[in-house]
């Protein structure tokens, strides 16, 4: 259906309009091939099986994420194979490998992407910078992605409670004439709330942008910040915890997605209401800048190239995991860990009477 936003008209799918059983006929001799299994490899692939699809997993063998496969049910030789065979076994390859992984991988992927087979992806990190990324597929297949706004772990989480992730789709080649049929199956299959039309260029820019942004980089830069000031100032751990993250991600947040920051606005106390009104252009003033930098290093590819340095190094997991440690044991998360543990849990917050 098509939608209007002001003046700009977008292209929604959703569930009512392209149903669940709809998707399922249009993809009934398809072998769907999902390849990984790391962060949207499960969600997707569990996703799928449970709502009727043929679908098998693609991984290398004794390996982390194999072990993880098998926990959730995958069976070695029956719907679990090495990355090699589920490329050759499936019609429909979802290549959901890292994007580090997916440029290492892909000499191999090419020589089983045959003719009339179809090229799925997440992301549209490796064709979108394919001159740095050596990603060139062949002219006789479809090639379409389906990028879910959230992690594996909210997309299979929300699945299971019977809700969805809104995901954006994009074809980038339709040999067949029928991309838009698949992509759009593939999207309700995993589970999408509704879906919205894009391009492989638009959606690795946005998606790059808003990681690095609003969604976890910029989030975390501002948590750091306030809390060192609170805490500068004489503030407890606890109090300057709870009114920098606590407050936001367990109260206002939901609130915020359920009826919009106006609303937000309207029910708070008079003294939040002009204090809020009267900063937030002044946070906006100050990041909007950085925001042009960030756009321009993700668009002129210099952020990918920083992406491709770092993924290739062969001590790159250990330092992450030394980056992630350092974060972890910051006085701000550690302070967080306990009081994530305070929380009531929903059996404990019963009414025992």
């Amino acid at each position: 259906m098509k939608i209007k936003f002001g003046s700009i008209e977008e292209n929604i799918i959703t569930r009512k309009e392209f149903p669940l059983q709809k998707s399922k006929n249009i993809l009934k001799n398809e072998i769907i091939s999902v390849l990984g299994y790391g962060v949207q490899g499960p969600g997707q692939s569990l996703n799928l099986r449970d709502n009727g699809f043929t679908v098998i997993v693609g991984q290398r063998k004794n390996s982390k994420s194999w072990n993880k496969a098998i926990k959730d049910g995958w069976i070695e030789g029956k719907n679990l194979f090495s990355l090699e065979e589920a490329s050759e076994r499936g019609t429909i390859l979802m290549y959901l490998l890292s994007d580090a992984g997916q440029i290492s991988f892909w000499p191999t992927l090419v020589k089983y992407l045959t003719k009339n087979k179809s090229l799925y992806f997440s992301h549209g990190f490796g064709l979108t910078f394919q001159k740095k990324t050596n990603i060139y597929p062949p002219k006789w297949i479809d090639i379409f992605l389906v990028a879910p706004k959230g992690s594996g772990t909210s997309l299979r989480r929300l699945f299971k409670e019977g809700r969805g992730i809104n995901s954006s789709y994009a074809i980038y080649q339709d040999y067949s004439g029928k991309s838009l049929d698949k992509v759009l199956s593939i999207g309700i299959g995993i589970g999408s709330g509704y879906l919205f039309e894009t391009n492989f260029k638009n959606e690795v820019y946005s998606d790059l942008v808003g990681e690095r942004g609003t969604l976890m980089g910029a989030i975390q830069g501002i948590f750091s910040a306030q809390y060192q000031i609170l805490r500068e100032k004489g503030h407890s751990p606890s109090e300057s915890f709870n009114e920098t993250v606590e407050e936001l991600t367990q109260s206002l947040m939901p609130l915020v997605s359920e009826n919009g920051m106006d609303w937000m606005y309207s029910n708070c106390s008079t003294t939040a209401q002009r204090g809020a009104l009267d900063w937030w252009k002044k946070f906006r003033d100050v990041t909007i800048p950085i925001f042009k930098e960030l756009y321009k290093e993700v668009s002129s590819g210099n952020e990918s190239n920083r992406v491709i340095e770092y993924n290739s190094d062969k001590n790159y997991r250990i330092k992450l995991e030394k980056e992630l440690e350092n974060l972890k044991n910051s006085e701000l998360w550690k302070v967080g860990s306990i009081i994530r543990k305070l929380r009531p849990n929903k059996k404990n917050n019963k009414d025992k009477n």
